[in-house]
């Protein structure tokens, strides 16, 4: 009888470590079946060469509202320019940066080098906001800003399409992206300036 017990409690505790055994595997594939959320970037990962081929960091700008846009010289909303100069002048002192980027990926309108950019924008529209080093922003070449821009795995908020120059992105004090706006949406939109006065 002794060992009848003896018998019937060594099974039960056989029995006991095994649900034990089960419960933890499958509490561990639980857990090895969560996927990490992916870590979302901000603008402030990102360096890039201005349009005098000196880096430009992004972190330097933590605390501000910025403007990214691609551009081009002969295109036309190129007079965006204008309205580009007034808003920056209007809104820098209260933590506005506005940043090109010149690009030749729509129509073949933009000059073939920096200095012909530069020049040229300084000349007729008296730019005075960062002008990026003419670069791609669609394509197999697309460069690291526009990858985030447009890529929500990248940006954490939306798939955005670049159509035509003078598209424009809205990043927030945080580095964060906000929105974005198709080339007809002029600088100084009820959109854009509502999201300045924020």
């Amino acid at each position: 009888m002794k060992y009848l017990f003896i018998g019937f409690l060594g099974l039960f505790m056989a029995c006991n470590a095994q649900e034990t055994k089960k419960s933890v595997s499958k509490k561990q594939s639980i857990h090895q079946n969560t996927k990490t959320p992916q870590k979302v970037n901000k603008i402030y990962n990102y360096t890039f060469k201005d349009i005098n081929d000196d880096d430009f960091n992004f972190a330097d700008l933590k605390g501000k509202k910025i403007i990214i846009l691609n551009t081009a010289s002969k295109c036309g909303y190129t007079p965006q320019y204008d309205a580009l100069e007034k808003l920056y002048q209007e809104y820098k002192d209260q933590g506005v940066v506005i940043v090109g980027f010149p690009s030749d990926n729509f129509g073949g309108q933009e000059f073939d080098n920096n200095e012909e950019i530069a020049s040229f924008c300084k000349l007729n529209y008296g730019v005075t906001f960062p002008l990026m080093s003419k670069s791609d922003v669609i394509g197999k070449n697309q460069n690291e800003i526009f990858k985030f821009l447009t890529k929500k795995s990248l940006n954490g908020k939306s798939d955005n399409e670049v159509k035509w120059n003078f598209t424009k992105f809205l990043i927030n004090e945080d580095g964060t992206l906000e929105a974005s706006y198709p080339s007809k949406v002029t600088p100084d939109s009820k959109e854009i300036i509502d999201w300045l006065n924020k």
